[in-house]
């Protein structure tokens, strides 16, 4: 986490933001203790295998052309292969290799489709991808809360579950009315 943290500074920022944010989101779903603990640890973890990607991608201004991201996507891989050294990491090393899965079937690495993608990871998708698109990028500035909740809806169903999102974007009414989490 310190060589990641030490590369990529919006990665740092971002993965503090989340842990906020998912915990606060799986306390909202009234999930048990031991989920809101191990998100909390998947938030911070997740990203880990971005050590392995160069500093001209990460670090890219614009968008990635289909080789780069090709390259990004191996991130999911990488970090699997960092925490499945550790053999009390396993559940989590599965959960990195799963973070970028798509409801739809349509995302990476492995292609899992719908309830395929175990919770953590469905949960995890929803608070990273409103996190990114509501905080400035190398590659983009920062969108809108309505317009990321604009995004969130349009992807239901495809990118995300479309029950969570339901959740997701009742909780941030609430979340947003009751405490400033940017």
């Amino acid at each position: 986490m310190r060589t990641l943290s030490s590369r990529d500074v919006v990665s740092t920022d971002h993965s503090e933001r989340l842990i906020n944010l998912i915990r606060n989101f799986a306390v909202y779903l009234q999930l048990s203790e031991q989920v809101v603990n191990d998100l909390l640890l998947l938030a911070q973890l997740h990203d880990i295998g971005k050590v392995g990607i160069a500093d001209q991608i990460l670090k890219k201004d614009g968008p990635l052309t289909s080789e780069e991201y090709r390259e990004m996507q191996k991130h999911c891989k990488i970090g699997y292969n960092i925490a499945i050294a550790s053999p009390d990491m396993v559940t989590y090393a599965n959960w990195i290799l799963r973070h970028h899965e798509w409801w739809n079937g349509e995302g990476y690495p492995l292609g899992l489709k719908g309830e395929e993608i175990p919770l953590e990871c469905r949960v995890l998708a929803l608070t990273d991808a409103y996190d990114a698109m509501t905080h400035d990028r190398p590659y983009r500035k920062a969108m809108s809360h309505g317009q990321a909740v604009d995004e969130l809806q349009k992807c239901a169903g495809t990118q995300f579950d479309p029950n969570l999102t339901v959740e997701f974007i009742a909780f941030l009414d609430m979340y947003n009315t009751n405490y400033e989490y940017n």
